[in-house]
């Protein structure tokens, strides 16, 4: 467990990186034009942001990443991680996807393997496509809607195809009626009767009821096509077979993945993937420090994972290296769930003191500054989604992130505890920061009499521990700290996991609060069931407050990271849709 000299040594680390930038960008930094000792002469600090960094459409050389890990999955319907579905732009394909933009503008849905978005009729709940002319494997042969029905099909062969997001499933079959292509005893496999192919051009989505994120879910790997006769089950992991511009020449797991050039695709067929790079070289190593000195050497272009670099390597690239540098801003919230089925926390007055005790500023300090760590949040809902509001009713943004000891110590007396209480809180100790902030908010909290033990928790083991509400409740847990980005840039994709009775679970559980409140499971419903953004994004804008208003779950920092940004790389920028992450698909190299 770090100890506080520890955290001095963090917080120390992080000033150096805030006065490095602030520095630099006083000194007109973010032209390029810097060729002073040291300099890295990329494209400009923070040049990727919102923009994009060394526009080409120059073809050829490899693009080399490096990553702490691999891939969860690299079979589509398998995959969880973000930068898992990031990576799968350069092999897989969806109907729809998003958009190849700089910022927010990567969120807009766009066809893909469609000609077209869906056309949508009887009140939401059927959705038509036909296929591009041109679309193939990377055998050549045509990509038909029965790949597609197929690929999607697999979610549902869960005792072989594990892992993986299961909107389809839940949205297409809730009750579960289909057992997967495997069992599937039709001759063509294709039994779903969700899902209708009346010819190799169209694919008919036939759903109980309306979902306007249903396109979202099409977006996602898992509604990628996989060809049958190359299906190899639990097995496709180790080499999938492509649709894209690139295709498998070998995958070691954990060691080296190398993608080259699928010459059977075709341009013409894509408007999304530029396609520029030869090859796609990716190492694996767990040396975080290493990875970070072997990209600023030149030895790597980017990294894969898309989490930030380590403090001491921030500290370098900031100082010597800034033309590099990107302050990546993700769709991830931290935040601490207040557990309300743990005593005093059933009680709202004990969960609003927690609230006001809280030094924001102070947790923003110790995770890195505002630079490195995040701003300060109000709002569950990251910026990026719909239903985000200035709505600050603990005014933590009104005073600049500073706790209100008074109102604090009030709430504790209308909640039957002025003298304070004692809880646990959980932290992951192999999540950068997160016990260093635990440990930050118990001498916090401690200042109006509650009284926090920190638990430092394997994050690999926290699916079995704070994502079991039987084991929460034995080992006395009442608040969790932990992290939380989107599946899809909706209030759906972010949160209903988190807030929603009905995602309650005996393990892997994320509604960590364990909120049972039926106005918010109802504004899920009216919210999913509107097909206009805008209008959804009103009613998760009211949940939003509704969770606030009863301290349901505290955020407290939307989380930025310091990225290297290779001065090899071109046509770079932050992409919204993938949580902040460069988007892969589009990166070329300098040769």
């Amino acid at each position: 467990m770090p100890t506080s000299s520890s955290k001095r040594r963090l917080a120390a680390g992080a000033a150096l990186v805030v006065a490095a930038l602030v520095t630099t960008t006083a000194c007109g930094g973010g032209d390029g034009d810097d060729n002073s000792k040291g300099s890295s002469k990329g494209a400009g600090y923070d040049a990727a942001y919102n923009k994009i960094a060394n526009a080409s459409t120059k073809k050829g050389g490899t693009l080399k990443m490096v990553g702490k890990q691999d891939l969860d999955s690299a079979d589509p319907q398998r995959a969880y991680y973000g930068m898992s579905w990031d990576f799968m732009r350069f092999y897989t394909r969806q109907l729809v996807t998003y958009a190849p933009k700089a910022g927010a503008g990567s969120t807009e849905l766009v066809p893909d393997l469609a000609t077209d978005n869906a056309k949508i009729t009887d009140g939401g709940k059927t959705y038509t496509y036909t296929l591009r002319d041109g679309v193939t494997w990377e055998d050549g042969s045509p990509i038909t809607s029965k790949d597609v029905k197929y690929g999607i099909e697999r979610i549902w062969a869960k005792d072989t195809i594990t892992g993986g997001p299961q909107y389809l499933q839940q949205n297409l079959d809730p009750k579960l009626e289909y057992k997967g292509p495997y069992k599937d005893k039709a001759k063509d496999k294709l039994g779903l009767k969700a899902i209708e192919t009346p010819d190799d051009k169209t694919i008919v989505f036939k759903l109980p009821k309306p979902n306007g994120d249903f396109e979202q879910f099409l977006a996602m790997p898992s509604g990628s096509p996989v060809k049958q006769d190359k299906d190899t089950g639990a097995k496709y992991t180790q080499k999938p077979f492509s649709a894209g511009p690139y295709k498998f020449e070998s995958y070691k797991a954990n060691k080296k993945i190398v993608l080259v050039r699928n010459d059977k695709w075709s341009k013409a067929s894509d408007p999304i993937r530029a396609a520029l790079p030869d090859k796609i070289d990716v190492t694996i190593s767990a040396n975080l420090e290493e990875n970070d000195k072997r990209l600023m050497e030149g030895d790597y272009d980017v990294d894969l994972n898309g989490t930030g670099m380590t403090q001491s390597g921030r500290v370098t690239a900031v100082q010597d290296h800034r033309d590099s540098v990107d302050n990546m801003r993700t769709s991830f919230v931290r935040y601490v769930a207040l557990i309300h089925t743990a005593k005093p926390f059933d009680n709202v007055h004990c969960r609003k003191a927690v609230f006001y005790a809280t030094d924001f500023a102070g947790l923003q300090q110790v995770r890195g500054g505002k630079l490195a760590g995040g701003d300060i949040a109000n709002s569950t809902l990251p910026v990026s989604i719909k239903g985000h509001s200035d709505y600050d009713p603990y005014g933590v943004i009104e005073r600049k992130g500073k706790p209100d000891a008074a109102k604090a110590k009030d709430e504790l007396k209308q909640c039957g505890k002025p003298g304070g209480f004692s809880t646990k809180i959980t932290a992951r100790n192999n999540n950068p920061g997160e016990v260093d902030t635990a440990e930050a908010l118990q001498e916090q909290l401690g200042k109006v009499g509650i009284k926090l033990e920190v638990d430092a928790l394997d994050g690999a083991e926290t699916s079995a521990i704070t994502g079991s509400p039987k084991v929460v409740k034995a080992r006395g847990y009442g608040m969790t700290m932990s992290g939380w980005g989107p599946d899809f840039p909706s209030g759906q994709g972010f949160g209903q996991p988190l807030w929603d009775s009905r995602f309650l679970a005996d393990t892997g559980n994320y509604n960590e609060s364990q909120i049972k409140d039926k106005k918010i499971d109802g504004l899920f419903d009216k919210a999913i069931a509107e097909t206009d953004p805008e209008a959804a994004g009103k009613i998760y804008e009211e949940l939003d407050k509704r969770i606030l208003d009863q301290a349901d779950w505290m955020p407290f920092i939307y989380e930025k990271n310091i990225t290297w940004r290779g001065p090899r790389l071109t046509n770079v920028y932050m992409s919204d849709a993938y949580n902040g992450r460069y988007d892969y698909a589009s990166l070329g190299v300098v040769k």
